[in-house]
């Protein structure tokens, strides 16, 4: 699902990876472009802020989860075991993953305000699903890292 319509074959300059704490990956804002199929008309500094923000949000939601790896002596995340039936890189694919949807969900309700017309309107509520989706694809990242159900369901 693509939220993002071409509107022209602008490219965006190469930017710097966005800086982490260490614990986590850098992040290329060029590979979240390229994976999410953005082009130039969204600028370099808006997608490096979705990123940050992305990032921050990420992050504080698995600071008890990397607490309890530098705990354990994983500096990093490329220190942490991977569960047998994992992968190798699973841990940061999906952080990945969870930053690019968060900062992508971002940027699909920001671009939403960019028209304030009644068609603009109808556009930024017809863009609400998916990034409600984006921001689904997130959390289950994260409840992927942490080994955790993507759903908790409680009786009443």
């Amino acid at each position: 699902m693509n939220s993002f319509v071409s509107t022209a074959t602008t490219s965006a300059p190469a930017a710097e990876p966005v800086q982490n704490n260490g614990f986590w990956p850098d992040i290329a804002p060029a590979d979240f472009r390229d994976r999410h199929r953005l082009d130039g008309a969204i600028t370099a500094a808006r997608i490096e802020g979705a990123l940050l923000a992305a990032i921050a949000t990420v992050n504080r939601t698995l600071r008890e989860w990397q607490a309890r790896q530098v705990d354990a002596g994983h500096a990093s995340i490329d220190e942490v075991p991977i569960p047998i039936w994992q992968a190798p890189g699973v841990y940061q694919g999906l952080y990945q993953r969870a930053v690019y949807s968060m900062a992508h969900a971002s940027l699909i309700e920001r671009y939403a305000d960019y028209d304030t017309t009644n068609s603009g309107r109808e556009r930024a509520e017809s863009l609400m699903d998916p990034a409600d989706s984006y921001r689904r694809d997130a959390v289950w990242a994260i409840a992927e890292i942490e080994g955790r159900p993507h759903s908790t369901i409680e009786l009443i």
